[in-house]
């Protein structure tokens, strides 16, 4: 038989009587963590205008988002009938089902709830988290590929993995694939941009480029992804993920050339 044997890893990373700690959980968590940290850096190190109170308020406020719009996003997008005939399985996070589109419009009315409240910049504040949510994203396709979801199209190039709940096909590794391009490259090319002082000077233009080459990625690698079955294929080849990838594109494009005409 082709293919990789898929590496039979527990979606249970410890358990301790019966409260179960997960990876997917614990990614989310490392992600948050991580970026906590590193915002608090930046922020000492470019002079930006937060204090440390501040910085932990926009995680609670960053962290809120995420979780309650990637879950209502799921259950809008992918989640199909069940999820509204038993909605209680909103509250079961610990099991996946997390819609990135979701969560970045729920971070997004975290972020313009906390920057009115004290006063600081929208785009201020959407700059300086873009440097670090490839992390998370990184971290939580790792979690994906761990709980045997989200797998790629059948094929036979040699590092496919035959994946127990994809009938033990063949299929690309596609969890793997999104953790490298919309995480690792990602955190890469914005951290390069923020370097750039005429880049950080312009506010916004690390925002939009993160939305704009998240857009370009998400697109190309839904190519190798298979779609949710509830929902399979719309117009014959087009998937849910490309075409709420399409406004991410347009609203990237758009406010590049706003900002920097603007400037």
């Amino acid at each position: 038989m082709t293919g990789l044997a898929y590496p039979e890893i527990s979606p249970v990373m410890f358990a301790i009587g019966p409260l179960a700690v997960r990876w997917y959980s614990m990614a989310y968590l490392a992600g948050i963590l991580a970026g906590w940290a590193l915002i608090n850096r930046t922020v000492a190190r470019y002079r930006l205008g937060l204090d440390k109170t501040q910085v932990e308020d926009l995680i609670f406020y960053l962290t809120a988002g995420i979780i309650i719009g990637g879950r209502l996003g799921y259950a809008v997008f992918y989640g199909g009938a069940e999820m509204w005939l038993r909605p209680w399985h909103l509250l079961e996070i610990w099991k996946g089902g997390m819609s990135f589109h979701g969560g970045v419009l729920g971070v997004i009315a975290a972020i313009l709830l906390y920057a009115r409240k004290i006063g600081y910049p929208f785009l201020g504040l959407t700059d300086l988290i873009v440097l670090y949510a490839p992390i998370g994203i990184f971290l939580g396709r790792l979690a994906n590929f761990v709980n045997d979801e989200l797998w790629g199209r059948p094929t036979d190039v040699p590092w496919a993995v035959r994946f127990p709940n994809g009938g033990y096909l063949p299929r690309h590794p596609s969890q793997l694939y999104e953790g490298a391009l919309e995480g690792l490259v990602m955190f890469v090319v914005m951290n390069a941009l923020w370097r750039i002082a005429a880049v950080r000077r312009r506010q916004g233009t690390v925002s939009a480029l993160f939305v704009l080459l998240y857009g370009c990625f998400r697109i190309m690698l839904e190519q190798f992804r298979e779609p949710d079955v509830q929902l399979g294929y719309f117009f014959g080849s087009v998937t849910m993920g490309q075409m709420l990838s399409v406004p991410l594109i347009v609203c990237g494009i758009t406010a590049l050339a706003l900002i920097w005409r603007r400037a």
